[in-house]
């Protein structure tokens, strides 16, 4: 994991040394810490919490996700027999069973046994059309860098002699038998960027020394990452690369029948994809082309070979409107999905070429408040499945809120969803309701926010509350079905509140670009705003309202504790980000500068220290209790943020409480145990806070 160098300035942090994640004296404050948290969190209650939780998340009858690739459909299953997982596929037919058949491909559990190692699933890449080749991808105690080994799916056993790749951030891509495209940080300062992503992509032939793998494109040092791809389709196969100078701009090149990569002139922060022969756009931005304007947040699609030889003929498939703003999209053969919000209200749609037009439809019969998403089935092109075969151009559609447990269902153009698959409940949801009110921010900007609650709910101010939101990286927060806060908040009497504020996604680029640098400091005013209303509203009072959020969450957590102390009696941060003025010389926080700005140019950080949690700390404020949680695995958000906001808080003589497990990676948990651990520490701060602690 990288750390700070000794010659970086650490602006007379007395905490700096707790960016040295495994050094002796880290690691012995963290297991003090740790031991004081336990010791104050982890009772009879905890113990209670934890089993109920474990016993969720192992439940036999949950609904196996599942991808198709040739004849099979691909899973990644843990239970309590298998905490580490399985890999395992079926048939489609066995799947749409009440007991599929499974065949087991990799027992994690005993990989890591035999090999005396901490393996935790990442992901698997098999090489069309056979799907008798795969690249396992596992990572150490979850991290996000992980290993690469080829894998033989007709022997179940990994390939003697074949394709090996050390740890790193990246991966690797069939482009044949023979052929990877690896995209690996892999080799050291040379082949990675200051995020410690990949700065090259590098062609690998089987047989061939790794190091000699010739370097065939590359990105700047000071970029976020380049990256590498093959489409494998029988009728348009192509070799794609992409370079990403920051997190939120791309450019896309397509290497020509010489390999030469060659860019392609499109917008640099638009999002795209490439399916056959269609390139699909979401703009973030205004674009003007060939003398005509596309708005930001439309949704275009064109003929990719025309688009490269200099025709601009694009189609708009989605337009946004007041209210009504694209999410995120994805095609298979002629078909493109697209999930939008309609006022933070889930809706998919269906576009699909068809007699040399585009026809959209919406999909139906989804509750009101339902958060609906999708992803593609069938990860072949069409055209290795058989001619016309629409099987192809199939949509797997999750359904659920915070009150109703997932369903799956699968979707083509043209026809009524057809149910897969249904979750059964797991907490007592009688008397909820879902709700959605709005707040007035600082500057006037109404801010919707779900509420889950009993109907009826008395306000008096005497109800136990819950928020939580991000607003951050144009992600959407919305009412999925939260077993845990369902079983141990709702149907214990408690009130859960979602806010969408700005920086997140819910009305399109421009509401997410209102959040980011100087306006993130804007986006925790709106939470603050949601947390007035809830008051006012009396729903609840400061000393039973809690707030929760992680990762860039845990930010705006962290500053609601600096900011806003009044208005909370407790906080729940998650490895967070809190030290804005080293955030960007730790593990992957170059990559978002574009998010929240430069800390080591003048003028951003004029507006980044006002936001920094860290810096705001003060021995004479009086500040509601909060819990700090982080992995020492996490290489994205460095562990050193929340110890050294625990730190700090302690030595002034603040109320905290620390934990740091050694695996977990940036989810926090490497295994289903350590997530339940987790969740059920986290609902004993808050016993231990709003409930037991401020019951006035």
């Amino acid at each position: 994991m990288k750390t700070a160098s000794v010659d970086e300035p650490v602006d007379g942090d007395p905490f700096a040394w707790l960016e040295e994640v495994a050094s002796e004296q880290a690691r012995a404050w963290v297991a003090a810490r740790n031991a004081e948290a336990t010791k104050a969190l982890c009772d009879a209650e905890f113990e209670r919490d934890r089993a109920a939780i474990l016993e969720i998340l192992n439940a036999p009858d949950r609904i196996p996700q599942v991808v198709q690739r040739g004849r099979h459909v691909y899973n990644f299953w843990k239970d309590e027999q298998n905490p580490k997982g399985l890999w395992r596929r079926t048939t489609m037919a066995s799947y749409r069973t009440p007991e599929p058949e499974w065949e087991v491909l990799l027992d994690l559990d005993a990989l890591a046994k035999a090999e005396g190692e901490d393996w935790v699933w990442s992901s698997a890449a098999t090489l069309p059309p056979e799907h008798r080749l795969g690249l396992v991808h596992l990572s150490r105690g979850g991290a996000d860098a992980a290993v690469v080994r080829e894998f033989d799916l007709a022997k179940r056993s990994f390939v003697e002699g074949g394709f090996f790749l050390p740890e790193a951030k990246g991966g690797a891509g069939w482009v044949d038998q023979d052929t990877l495209l690896v995209s690996s940080a892999f080799g050291g300062e040379a082949f990675e960027t200051r995020s410690g992503y990949a700065r090259t992509v590098r062609r690998w032939r089987r047989g061939t020394p790794f190091a000699e793998a010739p370097v065939v494109f590359e990105c700047g040092r000071n970029e976020m990452a380049a990256f590498g791809w093959h489409e494998h389709s029988p009728k348009f196969p192509r070799t794609c690369f992409m370079r990403r100078p920051d997190f939120f701009t791309n450019v896309f090149y397509v290497e020509d029948a010489g390999g030469t990569a060659r860019p392609v002139d499109l917008p640099l922060d638009a999002y795209l994809y490439v399916e056959r022969n269609w390139l699909i756009l979401n703009l973030r931005t205004d674009w003007t082309v060939a003398g005509q304007t596309f708005r930001a947040g439309s949704l275009l699609v064109s003929d990719l070979d025309a688009f490269i030889a200099g025709e601009r003929r694009l189609t708009v498939l989605f337009e946004p409107t007041r209210t009504c703003f694209m999410q995120y999209f994805g095609a298979a053969g002629n078909a493109v999905a697209f999930k939008v919000l309609d006022n933070v209200r889930s809706r998919v749609l269906l576009a699909r070429h068809q007699d040399g037009a585009w026809r959209t439809e919406a999909v139906s019969g989804f509750p009101d408040m339902a958060t609906v998403d999708f992803y593609r089935l069938v990860e072949d092109d069409i055209d290795w499945l058989g001619a016309g075969e629409h099987e192809g151009e199939s949509f797997v559609l999750s359904s659920q809120d915070s009150v109703t447990p997932p369903a799956l269902s699968l979707a083509r153009f043209g026809g009524a969803a057809e149910p897969l698959k249904q979750a059964p409940a797991r907490f007592d949801a009688g008397g909820l309701v879902i709700t959605q009110h709005h707040a007035v921010s600082v500057d006037g900007e109404r801010i919707p926010y779900f509420q889950i609650s009993r109907a009826g709910l008395r306000l008096d101010g005497s109800s136990l509350c819950l928020l939580t939101g991000y607003g951050g990286f144009q992600i959407a927060s919305l009412p999925f079905y939260a077993a845990a806060t369902g079983k141990l908040w709702l149907a214990q009497g408690g009130v859960f509140v979602i806010a969408n504020i700005r920086g997140g996604g819910e009305f399109g680029p421009a509401w997410h670009k209102a959040g980011m640098r100087e306006g993130k400091k804007l986006a925790h005013d709106d939470f603050a705003a949601v947390a007035k209303d809830l008051i006012a509203r009396g729903v609840t009072r400061p000393q039973r309202l809690a707030c929760r959020g992680g990762s860039n969450g845990g930010l705006l957590v962290g500053n609601m504790l600096t900011r806003y102390p009044e208005l909370f009696g407790a906080i729940d941060c998650a490895v967070p980000l809190l030290d804005m003025k080293r955030y960007s010389k730790l593990s992957a926080g170059p990559s978002w500068v574009g998010e929240y700005g430069d800390p080591d140019r003048p003028e951003d950080w004029a507006f980044l220290q006002e936001m920094s949690a860290y810096h705001h700390v003060e021995p004479s404020r009086d500040y509601p209790p909060i819990l700090l949680t982080t992995s020492a695995r996490d290489d994205r958000v460095h562990p050193s943020h929340a110890r050294k906001m625990a730190a700090k808080l302690a030595a002034q003589g603040h109320r905290v409480w620390f934990h740091e497990p050694l695996e977990g990676g940036h989810a926090g948990a490497a295994d289903n145990a350590h997530l339940a651990f987790n969740v059920a520490l986290s609902f004993a701060f808050l016993r231990k806070t709003i409930v037991e602690g401020n019951d006035d």
